[in-house]
């Protein structure tokens, strides 16, 4: 028997179920609103708090800015300003007071004193080229510049200012060029080709004829490098072949040896005997040397060899003992 014995309601004293349970429903509706206000309430108060603790962080929580890093805008290099105004300069005995050239010059450098030749002097200059420009501070050039009067060679510097940090290539020349020296001649390195290839090696002829046959036009180079620009050499005389193996001198070696040989030549047209310099990469591949590339000059010491086969020397009829067949692309 329980302590607190359930009230039953029976529907014999004239109460119906529904409106039993009604005071039920009445008591979860106003605690669901009772909730309601106290989540408003709390809404309320949380605001005003928060924005208190976010005024308190942020006085001491650092501001960083970001400064932006300013580009650094390099001006044009002034050579050819300096090279126009040492021939407009040089040529300004000539010059009328209302000629182009003479209002160019004098917009070029304003101030800047101006050569008075003798009487009977013509003085001149057949070509002006600049050799150097040195940068300094403040946007402002040192540009030295060779003025060549027939068999005469003068060097002078031309103090020229940029005019702004655009980098649009506007100069003034700020004072008249100073007389110099010439540069001296630097010390040639040594060449990396000290072994003589045999004239008549295998070598040397894949060589000689590749060579021929490129400056001359006598065979299909066309197909794997471009042409010689303007007429062709009437012939070309091999005068020197040397490498920078001394392996090479005996039998053609292994597949896949890479050598490096510079071909001396003279080559001769209508006008002139040129002599001219190439270096070439030869590649062995079955029993024949092949060429692997064309360089135009030599190269420099230290470098790692290479490989590959760009034009391969094969037996062709039609040109003596061998020919130019492709063996890849250039």
């Amino acid at each position: 028997m329980p302590v607190f014995p359930r009230r039953e309601v029976s529907s014999e004293a004239g109460v119906p179920p529904s409106e039993a349970a009604a005071p039920v429903r009445m008591l979860r509706v106003r605690r669901w609103v009772r909730l309601g206000r106290v989540v408003v309430w709390g809404a309320l108060i949380a605001g005003p708090a928060a924005l208190v603790i976010m005024a308190a962080s942020s006085e001491t929580a650092p501001i960083i800015h970001k400064t932006p890093v300013p580009q650094q805008v390099r001006s044009a290099d002034p050579s050819g300003f300096a090279e126009l105004f040492v021939t407009l300069w040089l040529r300004s005995d000539s010059l009328s007071e209302e000629s182009a050239g003479e209002r160019r010059l004098r917009a070029m450098a304003p101030g800047v004193d101006l050569p008075e030749p003798r009487e009977g002097a013509q003085p001149g200059v057949d070509r002006v080229v600049a050799v150097r420009s040195a940068p300094l501070s403040h946007g402002a050039w040192s540009v030295t510049v060779a003025a060549q009067t027939g068999e005469q060679v003068r060097y002078f510097a031309v103090p020229v200012v940029a005019s702004g940090d655009s980098g649009s290539g506007a100069f003034v020349v700020v004072a008249a060029p100073a007389r110099l020296a010439g540069p001296s001649a630097a010390r040639a390195p040594e060449s990396t080709y000290r072994v003589p290839v045999p004239e008549g090696s295998e070598l040397a002829s894949t060589a000689s004829e590749f060579l021929t046959a490129y400056l001359t036009g006598a065979g299909e180079t066309d197909r794997y490098l471009a042409p010689v620009d303007g007429p062709r050499y009437e012939r070309v005389e091999v005068e020197q072949v040397s490498a920078d193996d001394a392996a090479v001198k005996g039998p053609v070696p292994k597949n896949g040896t890479v050598a490096r040989i510079q071909v001396q030549v003279r080559a001769v047209d209508a006008e002139a005997s040129w002599p001219l310099a190439y270096s070439l990469r030869m590649s062995a591949r079955d029993g024949r040397w092949e060429v692997a590339s064309v360089d135009a000059g030599p190269e420099s010491a230290g470098n790692t060899r290479a490989r590959g086969a760009g034009v391969v020397v094969s037996a062709v009829p039609g040109m003596g003992r061998s020919s130019l067949a492709a063996g890849g692309a250039w």
